[in-house]
């Protein structure tokens, strides 16, 4: 039977692991969506959508599917998948890795309020101008619903869904951006703060340069952190070698 190999997906660097994968020939490959996003793009390999049903879920389709390796690939602040898959990993001793891209850091000439949650985020902003760019994402604006008395840009690839401030605009959109693309947008809605999430990479990065130059504060919500124990890759290469496929 070929090999097969498990990713969590919905990230850049999962659809890319998922064309090295599905190129190497006797391997079996299945990117599995949480069926969040509307209109995801094409994935090389078998794909499935939706939930396992938690950690015993996973554990179970794992041993029916004959899976040989798991990979976390999921957006950074996916902490309850995260979670499930290393408990899943364990209770079936299938080889597991958690693929995160590098998160962002702040120069010198930034202006970041890191913050551990959304919750601390919506705290910090009576203390800014009340225009807000938002793009922490369609599943979190109720932590922001209650600041009727600041404007909200919210950016999400899908519609968001209440509830939310009362007053928001929605931009639906889908990076990557550019620096010129941002400063535009933070201009054209006069923003006075920007908050987001520390997703890292380079597809949504050109906001926090366009806010940089604007001067402009940035509320950094950090990253949760990762399960105990879990063997971490920071880009496909690293994951084919930790899967022994580095060599072509």
């Amino acid at each position: 039977m070929s090999p097969h190999v498990l990713i969590l997906g919905g990230t850049a660097e999962a659809r890319e692991l998922a064309a090295a994968l599905a190129a190497r020939p006797g391997l079996r490959v299945t990117t599995s969506l949480a069926g969040r996003v509307t209109r995801p793009g094409a994935l090389a390999g078998d794909v499935r959508v939706g939930g396992f049903g938690g950690a015993e879920g996973l554990a179970d389709w794992l041993r029916e599917q004959g899976v040989d390796a798991l990979v976390d690939a999921t957006h950074p602040f996916a902490e309850e998948i995260t979670a499930n898959a290393a408990r899943a990993a364990g209770a079936t001793g299938v080889r597991a890795v958690v693929l995160r891209r590098p998160g962002w850091r702040p120069g010198p000439e930034d202006r970041w309020h890191t913050v551990a949650s959304l919750g601390e985020a919506a705290d910090l902003l009576p203390g800014f101008g009340p225009r807000v760019f938002l793009t922490t994402g369609r599943m979190g604006l109720a932590r922001f619903a209650h600041l009727a008395d600041r404007h909200f840009v919210v950016r999400s690839v899908d519609p968001p869904e209440p509830p939310m401030p009362p007053h928001t605009e929605v931009l639906l959109a889908r990076g990557p951006f550019t620096v010129t693309d941002e400063l535009t947008l933070l201009r054209e809605y006069l923003i006075d703060v920007l908050v987001t999430k520390d997703s890292g990479g380079q597809a949504t990065a050109a906001k926090l340069t366009a806010a940089r130059r604007l001067r402009l504060p940035v509320v950094m919500v950090a990253r949760p952190p990762l399960p105990e124990g879990v063997s971490v890759a920071t880009d496909v290469a690293q994951v084919l070698e930790w899967l022994r496929l580095d060599a072509p």
